[in-house]
């Protein structure tokens, strides 16, 4: 099938997965963090497919490739709070490595979208 829109990029669907398990598993994070790790990470893993979605709707290569740099920094932000709220006894053990094994398949996709992207023989 064709890429006609952002939503046909598998990335940008395990990403949308992603942040709706973490909205899930953050619903009964302490209410003392709910403008602190709870808004956090929230904010990081909506951050992942907004900005697949925002970069693709750019219109120079560049930006897209900039958009999803953005992403996978995001990515990496959920991957630590994830790893906080477990060190804090947050969220259980299991559910951790869950969402671990989640950023790492939303992280492969893309590293592989990023470097379809890059240009033919550029090592920078």
């Amino acid at each position: 099938m064709a890429i006609q829109t952002y939503r046909d990029l598998e990335v940008w669907q395990r990403a949308m997965d992603l942040a709706e398990e973490v909205y899930q598993q953050t619903q009964n994070f302490p209410r003392e963090e709910l403008y602190g790790l709870t808004s956090q990470i929230r904010r990081a893993a909506v951050s992942v497919p907004a900005n697949i979605a925002e970069g693709y709707g750019r219109i120079h290569r560049k930006e897209y490739i900039h958009h999803l740099s953005i992403a996978r920094g995001s990515l990496w932000e959920v991957e630590t709070l994830v790893q906080l709220a477990v060190r804090l006894k947050h969220l259980e053990r299991e559910a951790g490595l869950k969402l671990w094994e989640r950023l790492q398949e939303v992280g492969r996709l893309l590293n592989g979208l990023l470097r379809s992207l890059e240009p033919k023989g550029d090592k920078g």
